[in-house]
């Protein structure tokens, strides 16, 4: 029997590290994917800067966390609970009830904090649906995982309840990673998004251009290709999906209102493309945007720009 034990050690190090492990990541992707929806659905009003692509990618992540980890773990818990049935000195070893107890301790640490986190926020007026739901989240998710594990190391055979708790946490994923999707989109969805983020920043810089061109100059660019520089290296940058040039007109030269027009696949996700430039910054900001062809008039501030040259010197 001891050098039955011996021969298995390296094994039983490696299949309970890798349960707890992949226990910890799951939980906190589970967690990540809560708080991504409920940034979502429940916006804070005093983040205007909050854009669409801030929670695509941490929701993006951790559902492909949850995607391969959680099977992991189901996998590998199912495995141990066999080895148990069959070595039930597996289920007494050191290693695994070091790490147990390790995983209580951080869930106790997580509840702690929590509810530290909870009245100090509620203390500070943070009395908001979304940050009682992002604190509960935390709370449950943790007291699942500190609850189950304290009930099965006290048992001396594999609870039979190991099957349920499977059954439960996979439906409970599973639910959370669908209703992800109705935020994200799928693949293709997410493809389009990222053209239109693209073409929004590539306007976002050839208005700048426009404006440091009539700062050294006094004039509107006749066209686009006026911006190129070939000792700065900038080039006036094309739409990245149509490889076509994005439209620039001027409206009015003397007042140097001008307009710039791109086409989108989606409607603008809501503060998504209110960024990289400051309020008050002498040119409209807005850049929400419907489906289809879309123009931003544009006027520039001659005292908040005014020209960098004197005229004729």
């Amino acid at each position: 029997m001891e050098e039955t034990i011996r021969r298995n050690i390296p094994r039983d190090l490696f299949l309970h590290l890798l349960a707890v492990v992949t226990l910890y990541w799951s939980a906190v992707s589970f967690v990540t994917l809560l708080w991504q929806q409920i940034n979502y659905y429940f916006p804070d009003v005093l983040n205007n800067y909050y854009s669409y692509m801030g929670f695509a990618g941490p929701i993006r992540f951790a559902v492909s966390s949850l995607i391969i980890v959680f099977p992991v773990f189901i996998l590998v818990s199912w495995y141990l609970n066999k080895i148990y049935r069959r070595e039930a000195v597996v289920r007494e070893s050191k290693i695994r009830k070091w790490l147990i107890y390790l995983t209580l301790f951080i869930a106790s640490l997580v509840i702690i904090g929590d509810l530290i986190g909870t009245i100090n926020m509620l203390l500070g007026g943070e009395i908001t649906a979304r940050f009682i739901l992002k604190a509960l989240s935390v709370l449950v998710v943790a007291g699942f995982v500190f609850g189950y594990y304290l009930d099965d190391v006290r048992r001396e055979t594999p609870t039979k309840s190991a099957k349920y708790f499977a059954w439960v946490t996979g439906v409970l994923v599973l639910i959370v990673i669908i209703a992800s999707f109705f935020i994200v989109g799928s693949p293709a969805t997410a493809r389009l998004l990222q053209f239109d983020q693209q073409k929004v920043s590539d306007l976002q810089s050839i208005q700048y251009q426009i404006v440091n061109y009539w700062q050294r100059k006094q004039v509107l660019p006749a066209s686009l290709s006026a911006l190129n520089d070939s000792i700065s290296g900038f080039k006036a940058p094309v739409d990245p999906q149509s490889s076509t040039s994005y439209e620039y007109f001027i409206d009015n030269k003397v007042n140097l209102s001008f307009e710039l027009c791109a086409t989108f696949n989606r409607a603008s996700q809501s503060n998504a493309t209110k960024m990289l430039y400051p309020v008050g910054s002498g040119i409209s900001q807005n850049w929400d945007h419907a489906s289809g062809r879309v123009c931003f008039p544009r006027t520039i501030d001659k005292q908040l720009y005014p020209p960098l040259t004197k005229p004729g010197a």
